[in-house]
């Protein structure tokens, strides 16, 4: 078993986890799914990530989102065999951020948008998490796409938010048109991109993982690289994107807007323990 006949053959990887001599070696991070490194006689590794009884095509959206991203030459780990309750990804070995790993990943962002997507959302069903990502496309207004699939859908699910949220909530959606900034044609997104599901690598160049990739608003992905701290020298990471893709005027206050989508996932998964990063961003506009 190498990783020669694993990509030739990757049906067979559940079998040789039963009965060859793998090394399993757990890896920390995840909160859904099981995460293991795989390593082989032949001293080559793999990234494992399996869920019991994962919902439908839970892993077959993740693949598929990978693909789509590296056809436009996005730094992400190849899949190397994707099954109902596995997804096996090429090993990357972490480093440590540099400002050059972080001058590379503005513009390999800029590159990745720009290669565009035929309309907002995407042909296949998605996931966040553990949540269904609704990727209904739409070749109409951003603005109308990101209310309908982006935002009420988590308000909904997010039993936490009480019923002034929810009316504070329902203005800012009726206010989204005016807030968000000139139209853009859809952008080719991570979509999940905060700092965590960065990997800065020991090769040098970052890479990115667990997408929830979509036709989007490129300003999201830079939005969300700046929650829950940040990612490591996010302002170099930002020159150099301007540097390949300027953005529009105004992107800065747009920021907040730009994250509800997230931190609403986030209640519906976690609760109310994002019930207040909900009301702040939503404040800034309504």
């Amino acid at each position: 078993m190498d990783l020669a006949y694993l990509r030739a053959q990757p049906d067979q990887l559940p079998a040789f986890l039963h009965h060859q001599r793998i090394r399993e070696t757990p890896v920390g991070g995840g909160s859904i799914c099981q995460a293991r490194r795989l390593t082989f006689d032949t001293g080559e590794s793999v990234f494992a990530k399996s869920l019991p009884d994962p919902p439908p095509g839970f892993f077959a959206a993740e693949a598929h989102g990978l693909r789509w991203l590296a056809d436009a030459g996005a730094p992400v780990p190849d899949v190397i065999a994707e099954l109902p309750d596995l997804l096996a990804l090429v090993w990357v070995e972490p480093g440590a951020p540099t400002t050059r790993a972080a001058e590379q990943l503005g513009r390999d962002l800029a590159t990745l948008h720009r290669a565009g997507a035929p309309a907002f959302g995407a042909d296949w069903p998605g996931y966040i998490g553990s949540l269904p990502l609704d990727n209904t496309p739409s070749t109409g207004r951003w603005a109308d796409w990101f209310a309908a699939y982006r935002l009420e859908p988590y308000i909904r699910a997010s039993p936490c938010l009480d019923a002034s949220d929810r009316a504070r909530l329902g203005r800012l959606l009726a206010k989204l048109p005016q807030l968000a900034g000139p139209e853009e044609a859809p952008a080719r997104l991570h979509g999940d991109l905060w700092p965590g599901n960065v990997l800065w690598a020991a090769d040098g160049r970052a890479r990115l993982v667990d997408p929830a990739a979509h036709g989007g608003h490129r300003e999201t992905d830079l939005s969300l690289l700046a929650l829950f701290g940040g990612a490591p020298h996010l302002r170099t990471l930002l020159a150099a994107y301007q540097e390949v893709h300027p953005l529009a005027d105004g992107w800065r206050d747009r920021v907040p807007l730009h994250q509800l989508y997230l931190l609403l996932v986030h209640t519906a998964l976690f609760g109310g323990a994002y019930r207040e990063a909900v009301t702040s961003a939503t404040m800034r506009y309504v």
